[in-house]
């Protein structure tokens, strides 16, 4: 990174404009004179927690290539800043930016275990596994704070109702107790990112998440436990990770990861455009080759949102790193299989034990 500009610690390096709002914002080199000469700062770069009071949690994920049918996010916006994040978009229909507000303005939903535990009690709830994080982590830095994943995680373990996860962080050794209980019903899978083996690669691409040696330790232990884990290689970048496949393969199953899965990058929407300024800055010498090789992988274009091709890509490179994943699941995860969660004690747990009686 030779850009003195680059603002450390933070993935987004501005504010991209709001596609529903009228208004636009930058810093001119005006206002950046006058705040040196008033020795005032122009940006703190500090995160903001804004609690929120949504009516619902559990969300009904019409996708059909997400590999989930129910999700819940207790967070909106994620510390993590990770560059590429498919969830920045959804910070627009908050009023904010998918650039930096996305990292620096977490959206707290503080009534999340009492609105999952109103539709857990529902008659008309059929028990599904509901996936925690399917759009930002639920062990993001605020959890630390607000502990809301482990309260839900306690209402899911009160109704014996089955639950996934999906985290970058180590956090999530914090609620071991919890998910050991879970998973002695069958009732838990915890999916753990892990985009590189390279730690200086990390910080560029995910500046404020656990680092690497944490998250395979993480694996490794929940593994031990009894947990199932899957292993997200996501996503895979052209010219960046994509050389990785089978390192990371081998390290994930090495751990005790009972699966693995990929996606291969898109940038939709907003993110473009943050993704691109972003490689500019971080990485000048390498930006135009990968930004050529994401277009190459979607027609042209930096995204595709065609349903079962938008995650998968198209084209040589694409087909390339899908033979690496064949031959990485061939070497490493032969006779391995994620199990299937038990839906089958909710009803009995959702009254309590009445009709034991």
């Amino acid at each position: 990174m030779n850009d003195d500009s680059y603002l450390k610690g933070r993935g987004a390096q501005r504010n991209t404009n709001n596609k529903f709002s009228a208004y636009s914002n930058e810093f001119r080199d005006d206002f950046l004179e006058f705040c040196h000469l008033e020795g005032e700062i122009a940006d703190d770069n500090k995160t903001q927690y804004i609690p929120i009071f949504p009516k619902t949690i559990v969300n009904k994920v019409k996708s059909p290539d997400v590999g989930m049918n129910y999700s819940m996010n207790m967070y909106q916006g994620c510390e993590h800043g990770c560059i590429y994040c498919y969830a920045r978009n959804a910070h627009e229909f908050w009023g904010y930016s998918a650039g930096l507000d996305f990292e620096r303005k977490i959206l707290v939903k503080q009534d999340a275990p009492v609105l999952l535990e109103a539709k857990l009690k529902s008659k008309s709830w059929k028990a599904e596994t509901i996936v925690m994080s399917g759009n930002t982590d639920c062990y993001q830095p605020a959890e630390r704070k607000f502990k809301l994943t482990r309260k839900c995680l306690e209402v899911f373990l009160k109704y014996r109702h089955p639950v996934g996860i999906i985290t970058k962080n180590a956090l999530i050794l914090r609620d071991l107790d919890i998910l050991k209980e879970l998973s002695a019903h069958g009732l838990i899978g915890v999916n753990i990112s892990v985009t590189s083996l390279s730690e200086e690669t990390r910080r560029m691409v995910e500046p404020r998440t656990t680092t690497i040696k944490k998250r395979l330790e993480a694996i490794g232990v929940l593994s031990a436990a009894g947990i199932p884990v899957n292993a997200m290689l996501a996503p895979i970048i052209p010219g960046i990770n994509s050389h990785e496949i089978l390192k990371l393969a081998k390290a994930v199953s090495d751990q005790g990861a009972v699966s693995m899965a990929f996606t291969l990058v898109r940038l939709n929407g907003a993110i473009g455009e943050i993704f691109t300024d972003w490689i500019r800055k971080a990485l000048p010498d390498k930006a135009d080759k990968v930004l050529h090789q994401i277009s190459e992988c979607h027609g042209g274009s930096l995204n595709d949102s065609r349903f079962g091709i938008r995650k998968k890509g198209q084209g040589k490179i694409a087909s390339q790193i899908h033979d690496m994943f064949d031959l990485a699941k061939r070497m490493y995860f032969k006779d391995k299989k994620f199990p299937t969660l038990n839906t089958g004690l909710y009803e009995t747990y959702r009254d309590g034990q009445l009709k034991l009686f």
